[in-house]
């Protein structure tokens, strides 16, 4: 065995998302032979890749075929999280990818999604941060328990900057954890997006793969300023199965299309698509109607991102501050995990095949 033809090999094994092979990709480094040994390791895109083991099993079976039928493989992978910023570098300047967690109407489950998506995207091994933009609503610190707590302070190059909380490994932050929750935030437009502003701004995030930002619901100036601010990877669309939850998610996906705001559209997750009772888990009921999420990402041509269970799990763990993704609900945990590695195949896509992001410029 030769490196040469190991290689020769290996450019044989299909990266699925990406449509290149894995050698021309330069994702193979570190070739090791010893006799009938071989080890090497494959650079994936992501930590969180839901394609490792696919990708394992042809990897071995390139060598076994094409180079020596005997030969022990060892595939070792690591991870080089993709990004295509192309902004000044002045904002989140260590943050690889920012997706916003979109709905047109409350009410549809987004700060669970947001919150288990962060979890979820955490659990494949990524750096992963959660910003709560709902600043009138905001459920970050019920829904990680830690209701009352406050971030500290540090000083960053001179400058005052605020320490997200860490909670399940993802760093946190949130108004609910800068004023009394039992205070109404009335603040007119320009203060909201002032006080997302300081979040982008004044936030110490650090190395992040992936920034979730949970963002108000419906279409407004909280949306406007972020995408203004920061260089948005992609947004993912919340909706629930019902008509009016679709009417309502429409406007969502035109505020982020290519004519409003030149934010991709990840795809569209259905939330509460069907109820499970605990007692008959392979029982479903489609209480708000059947797969109506699924028709409006192909009416809009968008990639379906999959379908959430309602389950009383879901909705006490939210409450006791404990997300469905670090419970033990192994069936509920699935479908998340699901949805996130369609999420992360979906921003390496983009990095792979569209221009930068740009910040979106809004007249008026």
């Amino acid at each position: 065995m030769t490196q040469e033809k190991v290689l020769e090999a290996l450019s044989n094994v299909q990266e699925p998302d990406l449509g290149k092979d894995i050698v021309t990709l330069n994702m193979v480094k570190d070739i090791q032979i010893e006799g009938n040994f071989v080890s090497f390791t494959v650079v994936l895109t992501t930590p969180a890749c839901p394609m490792k083991d696919m990708i394992k099993n042809a990897c071995i079976n390139a060598v076994k075929l094409l180079v020596n039928k005997d030969a022990a493989v060892n595939v070792k992978f690591t991870a080089n999280t993709t990004s295509k910023r192309n902004d000044p570098g002045t904002v989140l300047p260590k943050v690889k990818n920012i997706i916003a967690v979109v709905s047109g109407k409350g009410g549809v489950g987004k700060s669970t999604v947001s919150s288990n998506l962060a979890l979820a995207l955490a659990s494949g091994g990524a750096k992963v941060g959660l910003m709560d933009a709902d600043i009138y609503g905001p459920s970050v610190p019920i829904m990680f328990g830690v209701r009352g707590d406050r971030p500290m302070m540090v000083e960053v190059e001179g400058k005052g900057m605020i320490v997200p909380l860490e909670k399940f490994g993802i760093k946190l932050m949130s108004i609910g954890l800068l004023v009394d929750e039992k205070n109404a935030v009335v603040w007119r437009g320009p203060m909201a997006s002032s006080a997302i502003r300081q979040f982008v701004t004044d936030v110490y995030w650090g190395e992040l793969d992936y920034l979730v930002v949970d963002m108000p619901p419906g279409t407004g100036d909280i949306h406007l300023t972020l995408m203004q601010t920061v260089p948005v990877t992609g947004s993912v669309i919340v909706t629930t199965p019902q008509d009016v939850a679709l009417a309502d998610a429409k406007k969502g996906i035109a505020m982020f299309s290519q004519a409003q705001m030149n934010v991709p559209v990840i795809g569209l997750v259905e939330n509460m698509s069907y109820f499970t009772p605990a007692e008959l888990p392979d029982h479903k009921y489609y209480i708000f109607g059947k797969e109506g999420g699924k028709r409006l990402a192909d009416e809009y041509d968008l990639p379906f991102l999959g379908q959430i269970p309602l389950v009383q799990s879901i909705r006490e763990g939210g409450d006791q501050g404990v997300p469905i993704m670090v419970s033990d609900d192994e069936i509920t945990k699935q479908a998340f995990k699901e949805f996130a590695a369609h999420v992360v195949r979906g921003v390496s896509m983009r990095n792979a095949n569209m221009s930068t992001e740009k910040l979106v410029e809004v007249v008026g």
